[in-house]
């Protein structure tokens, strides 16, 4: 829990800006300074932030306002992002912010796969600060950014022919074939996932959806310690993003657990069939370290994606996910 009022002052910052640069690209510094405050790193935010400030672009302007009758057409037009911040805003100011989680996140869960699942990675974040400390009004109004962005980017993925699979979440990874054209953005990609193998299907228990997703979470991120070099940058969200599924659902219902776990092995499995290397490697990390050191090593570095996927890594708290953290930090180009 942060208690320096730094994360306030750095999301109010932050809120003047949009949450994509050039049309395509998601601004990733309210995950990162979430990140940074959660795990100790508040006095490093605000020279990270000036770091990351090229990479920031004015909030966009209005088209029409999103309401409650006619929110259907508005969803998943990402001309529509400062519409949709505005709507979840209003919302959240007249509703307690769990309600309004849970009447969107069915909703909005079958498209998590739009804007390379950050939307979904930036609300765990921002749920993550208003379960562990004050709802401020900053936080919640991240809180409505990150819906905000998820409706706007809102992609869902349908008609995925369901292949032969594992019982653990680590073998079903093993599992997923990649697709046969490796080029491209992630839209272009994802088209192209027309199959994914079958992994939990026949969960119905929300303790044992947790359990699964809570697996996923790590599977995915020990994954990234032999198979990052696929594509450093995107191959992070084969665990970021379940991960940030797995971190919101103490503040849903449990009924809504089963179909969250779902959802973020598609995501999850889709990533893996789109950036999959040709064959894993044998990483050997460049010594022992603590979990506050692998923090400090990715602060050091700099780049968001590698901050988010150390985040992850210390969730997960072992040896291999630490590794993981550290082959990122390889891998990646360091914030300059």
């Amino acid at each position: 829990m942060d208690t320096t009022g730094t994360l306030d002052e750095a999301l109010q910052r932050l809120h003047g800006s949009g949450p994509e640069r050039l049309g395509r690209l998601t601004n990733h510094a309210p995950m990162a300074v979430e990140a940074l405050t959660a795990r100790g790193q508040a006095a490093s935010v605000h020279r990270w932030l000036d770091l990351y400030a090229r990479k920031l672009e004015e909030f966009p302007s209005g088209v029409e306002p999103v309401t409650a009758a006619g929110w259907r057409s508005a969803l998943g037009d990402p001309r529509r992002a400062a519409d949709w911040i505005d709507y979840f805003g209003r919302e959240i100011a007249e509703h307690p912010w769990r309600e309004v989680l849970t009447q969107w996140w069915p909703r909005l869960l079958p498209g998590m796969y739009g804007g390379s699942t950050h939307p979904v990675i930036r609300v765990g974040h921002a749920v993550r600060t208003l379960l562990a400390g004050e709802t401020t009004a900053p936080r919640l109004a991240e809180l409505a950014h990150g819906l905000g962005y998820w409706a706007a980017r809102h992609h869902p993925v349908a008609g995925l022919a369901p292949l032969p699979g594992a019982g653990g979440a680590s073998a079903a990874l093993d599992a997923v074939a990649p697709i046969a054209v490796r080029d491209g953005g992630f839209p272009a990609r994802l088209g192209r996932v027309t199959g994914l193998p079958v992994w939990a299907a026949s969960v119905t228990d929300p303790d044992e959806a947790r359990t699964r997703l809570t697996e996923l979470v790590r599977a995915a991120t020990h994954r990234y310690a032999t198979h990052g070099h696929g594509e450093e940058t995107m191959l992070v969200h084969a665990g970021t993003a379940p991960n940030a599924v797995l971190r919101t659902l103490p503040a849903l219902p449990r009924a809504l657990w089963v179909p969250s776990l779902r959802a973020a092995w598609t995501a999850s499995a889709a990533v893996t069939a789109m950036y999959a290397p040709d064959a894993p490697v044998v990483y050997t990390p460049p010594g022992t370290f603590t979990p506050e050191e692998v923090f400090e090593r990715a602060l050091a570095h700099g780049d968001e994606h590698v901050l988010k996927l150390t985040d992850t890594a210390l969730d997960v708290g072992d040896g291999q996910a630490l590794a993981a953290a550290l082959r990122s930090v390889e891998l990646s180009e360091p914030l300059r």
